[in-house]
């Protein structure tokens, strides 16, 4: 029997004197035990000789492929190691297309054929192995008759234990792959991008400095989320099957007075968050901020940059860690973008940037004015390639759970602009307008390089309506799900960039080459590329309307829903992007497209059944029994003979239940039959397209009259945990 309102109320007012299992934590010094569950370099220095360790470090740093020999000397480190901190199991850790991680685990234990019982751990499950997956969405890369998927070792990320209850299984991060080697995850995308990215950037560097031999894509994500007690979460089907409320009338009070943002951290909460940050540490995720977001129940926490294959790894494991970690303490994250009607929602905003291995962060305009070419050539490309790929980074983003907070009034909207703050507005502004085509012009923009003041962290306002908005030293994707990882946006960063840069230099050799001086030329680019880009660049409220008529005439595109968003990724520019850069093949980009249409399909499928099921099983008897009760109460004020105005409000009350019983009825029987034609197609977007422009506003209305029949029920009757008990009860 499902918990029912008030059964899940007396847990809470009963659980007095309730102490989690907290994490033990090691020292009170950080410093200490950071890392301490991670096959890092202090760790392989200490199960290697050190000239091993010198062969294994100098290959996976300059991304060369380690011999059998050399991986075979990290095979027997890795499992001494993690046999010493008391592992027993060990897994490949991937990161499918399901957008969580998947692990399979094996036991060191082995018997030999003569009866010796060993510990194994060699080269070969190291470097592969073969999960089969064969469930795992693969867009028809797999037939289902050879669905073999197989994981191939990561050396640029490193192994970690992974401690649940008192059980330690050592983790080898993988790419996860078909026979064929096509791509099943979002790992190898992001790494290809990443070697593209690099390839591309270099050249450009080495014509500012020479010294620079590598390029590093660094990520900082901030992850939103929200807590509810565990007692209220199972006692609402819909957070239990889809993570989000499907329905619920607001709250009174919700984040109107703003008085939870930046707020004093609830002591059942900050217990949690200290419990968390203990396990991220020793994991090697430097988590450091955490805070009261604005919704009410609502938290953030965010770690400092690290390189980008790196991060995504720490965010999507995060995930997982703050799930086990909230068990503990009797609560729930719910990590979906959208859980609370009329309640700001979640997203993970990604802080992208480049950085060389001379210490320079590419984005970054530095300390001495000399150095600013280098730093707006890079900006102004970066600009241009959001300007020419706007359509693909949006559908990066594009999810069902994300539709909700993408164009509300919370969260940067769906049309794709750049914001870059009044002070470099008017440098690109003024090389536009100075840098002309003569000498005389270049040299005028040239001096006004040298005059352009130290633009140092925090010298734009941050502006949260943007999408796309530069923060002193990198570019901030706001409009990333909370739940997604973050390698998708991060792979098309690294690929358009990498794209632009392409051009750039192309452009850069041709001008060169008819005896126009270096920095002339490379002006004569960047002043057209800021002309073209225009159009993307917005400084104003991207909430307004005024802003989508402004969008409209400028040439952008508004796609506010996933089917819509999704088709910029088979457009004939994604796959020229795509298949050029080596990110993805063809067939392997229409594969992760008809993934993601059967993922939008699948969440709103499982929200319309699960919607239609509470409100028949859950809504509708609870109205009609109080309807029953008013109904009774009416027929004994007539049989008292008293005039019919006497029970004129429960008369009211009663025909007004009816009309919302009746709406929900007449919607959910036109929900499960717009479901039934929709399935029937063979098509994935056009079955996409039918749920978002015919399932999805039946759900709405049905929503609009379950929550006005919890305004109309009595309260001790209604049987679904309520917003005001959801948000505050703690």
């Amino acid at each position: 029997m499902s918990l029912t309102r008030f059964q899940a109320l007396d847990i809470i007012l009963n659980r007095a004197g309730f102490e989690p299992d907290t994490v033990e934590v090691p020292d009170a010094k950080i410093s200490s035990f950071f890392g301490c569950n991670v096959f890092n370099e202090e760790r392989m220095q200490e199960y290697m000789t050190k000239d091993a360790f010198n062969t294994v470090q100098a290959a996976i740093e300059s991304g060369a492929k380690l011999s059998i020999k050399d991986a075979d000397l990290v095979a027997d480190a890795m499992k001494r190691w993690a046999m010493d901190r008391g592992a027993t199991h060990y897994t490949h850790w991937f990161q499918p297309l399901t957008g969580r991680t998947a692990e399979k685990h094996d036991s060191f234990f082995t018997l030999t054929p003569d009866g010796e019982v060993l510990e194994e751990f060699n080269v070969e499950t190291l470097v592969q192995q073969e999960p089969d997956g064969s469930s795992f969405p693969g867009g028809g890369l797999r037939s289902t008759f050879e669905a073999r998927g197989y994981t191939a070792w990561d050396p640029s990320s490193p192994a970690f234990i992974l401690e649940v209850g008192d059980g330690k299984t050592l983790c080898i991060p993988t790419i996860f792959v078909t026979y064929g080697g096509e791509s099943l995850d979002y790992k190898l995308p992001l790494l290809k991008s990443q070697a593209f990215l690099e390839k591309a950037a270099i050249p450009v560097c080495q014509l500012f400095d020479e010294a620079i031999t590598k390029l590093t894509v660094t990520l900082g994500w901030e992850q939103e989320y929200f807590l509810v007690d565990e007692a209220l979460f199972n006692a609402r089907p819909d957070l239990l099957m889809t993570g989000r409320t499907l329905l619920g009338k607001h709250s009174p009070k919700g984040q109107q007075l703003d008085d939870h943002y930046f707020g004093s951290i609830p002591e059942r909460v900050y217990a949690y968050m200290r419990d968390l940050e203990t396990e991220c540490h020793k994991l090697g995720i430097p988590v450091r901020t955490r805070h009261n977001e604005v919704g009410p129940g609502q938290y953030e926490l965010a770690p400092m940059f690290e390189e980008v294959n790196r991060a995504v790894d720490h965010n999507q494991l995060l995930m997982d860690l703050m799930d086990r970690v909230a068990n503990r303490h009797k609560l729930r994250v719910l990590l979906h973008e959208k859980p609370f009607a009329g309640v700001n929602g979640s997203g993970k905003h990604n802080n992208w940037s480049m950085s060389t291995n001379t210490g320079q962060n590419l984005l970054k305009p530095g300390k001495n004015p000399g150095k600013n070419l280098q730093f707006l050539t890079f900006f102004v490309n970066t600009i241009q390639a959001v300007y020419k790929y706007a359509d693909v980074l949006r559908a990066s983003v594009a999810s069902a759970s994300n539709d909700h907070r993408l164009g509300a009034n919370e969260a940067p909207p769906a049309i794709i602009s750049v914001f870059i703050g009044d002070s470099l507005s008017r440098v690109l502004d003024d090389i536009e307008a100075g840098a002309g085509a003569d000498q005389g012009g270049v040299e005028q923009a040239l001096d006004l390089l040298s005059k352009i003041p130290n633009l140092e962290l925090d010298n734009t306002d941050r502006n949260r309506t943007s999408p796309f908005a530069f923060t002193g030293n990198k570019f901030e994707i706001r409009m990333v799900g909370s739940t997604m990882n973050c390698a998708a946006p991060m792979t098309v960063m690294n690929s358009i960039v990498g794209r632009q840069l392409e051009t750039f230099t192309k452009e850069l050799h041709q001008e060169m080459s008819t005896g126009t001086a270096r920095d002339e030329a490379i002006l004569r680019i960047l002043k057209r590329y800021i002309t073209e880009s225009k159009p993307i660049r917005f400084e104003g409220d991207g909430y307004s309307d005024e802003w989508k008529e402004e969008a409209a005439r400028r040439g952008l595109s508004n796609t506010p829903n996933t089917p819509d968003a999704l088709k910029a990724y088979v457009s004939s520019d994604a796959v020229e992007l795509f298949t050029t850069s080596g990110v993805f093949t063809e067939k392997e980009l229409h594969a992760h497209y008809e993934v993601m249409c059967e993922n939008y399909i699948l969440k709103l499928q499982i929200e319309s059944r699960t919607q239609g099921e509470m409100v028949i099983n859950h809504i509708l008897p609870a109205a009609i029994a109080y309807q029953s009760e008013l109904a009774g109460n009416v027929l004994q004020l007539k049989e008292l003979g008293l005039d019919a105005t006497t029970y004129e409000a429960q008369m009211d009350l009663i025909r007004r239940i009816s009309d919302n019983i009746n709406g929900i009825k007449d919607k959910v029987n036109q929900m499960t039959q717009e479901r039934k034609y929709a399935n029937e197609k063979e098509d994935a977007s056009e079955i996409a397209m039918d749920y978002c422009t015919k399932v999805k506003p039946l759900m709405e209305e049905i929503r609009t009259y379950a929550d006005r029949l919890e305004y109309l029920v009595d309260d001790r009757e209604w049987p679904l945990i309520k917003y005001r008990e959801l948000m505050f009860v703690r």
